[in-house]
């Protein structure tokens, strides 16, 4: 299954799976379906992310690359932020920030140390 083109905000269905919310909006599928793929219904690893990524067929840069700014971005990335309650992986996608926690939103959630992987586009 290709990387989708159009994203549809999901929420994590628990606080413990972001990851999973964050795959399934990429690849159009269900948080119920990326817990198989991945093996956890808890947090997930970089490796499992990377695990789903490729199960699903989606291209990706295994290169960490720290942000500060939303300008710093690719167009469609992974984001692993470190919010003041824990780390956390969020997905942003043309523009938009697609929150498995806080929702859509315009700028990153509030976070101290930001990463992201690039996704490569088709």
């Amino acid at each position: 299954m290709p990387l989708t083109q159009n994203i549809k905000h999901i929420f994590e269905p628990t606080n413990l799976q972001c990851g999973q919310a964050v795959i399934a909006m990429l690849a159009n599928s269900s948080v119920e379906e990326v817990i198989k793929v991945v093996g956890t219904d808890r947090e997930t690893t970089l490796n499992q992310m990377f695990k789903a990524l490729e199960f699903y067929g989606i291209s990706y840069k295994k290169e960490r690359i720290a942000a500060n700014k939303k300008e710093e971005l690719p167009n469609i990335c992974i984001l692993s932020l470190e919010t003041p309650r824990c780390w956390h992986w969020s997905l942003y996608f043309n523009g938009t920030f697609y929150d498995p926690e806080h929702g859509v939103l315009n700028d990153f959630p509030k976070s101290n140390r930001k990463y992201y992987w690039k996704i490569e586009e088709l």
